[in-house]
């Protein structure tokens, strides 16, 4: 089952319109690695997490689920 971090991460790589490869060229990490985060199989350390927020312009809390698109907190 998908959770909220795997479903924006997805989200952004999608509407990003780079596709994987070219992603991950980007960020210097493992087609793997980004794999693992898509299916939820692991998820992202805090360093990671910021270099996935910084690089598709989005907060980290919009990652986590804990804020909408519009920086809005979300009710859980």
């Amino acid at each position: 089952m998908k959770n909220m971090f795997t479903s924006r991460l997805s989200e952004l790589i999608r509407e990003s319109e780079k596709n994987q490869n070219h992603i991950c060229a980007d960020l210097k990490i493992s087609k793997q690695k980004l794999s693992n985060w898509k299916t939820g199989y692991c998820e992202p350390n805090l360093d990671d997490l910021i270099m996935l927020a910084l690089y598709f312009d989005v907060s980290s809390d919009f990652l986590l689920g804990i804020e909408d698109e519009t920086g809005a907190k979300s009710n859980g």
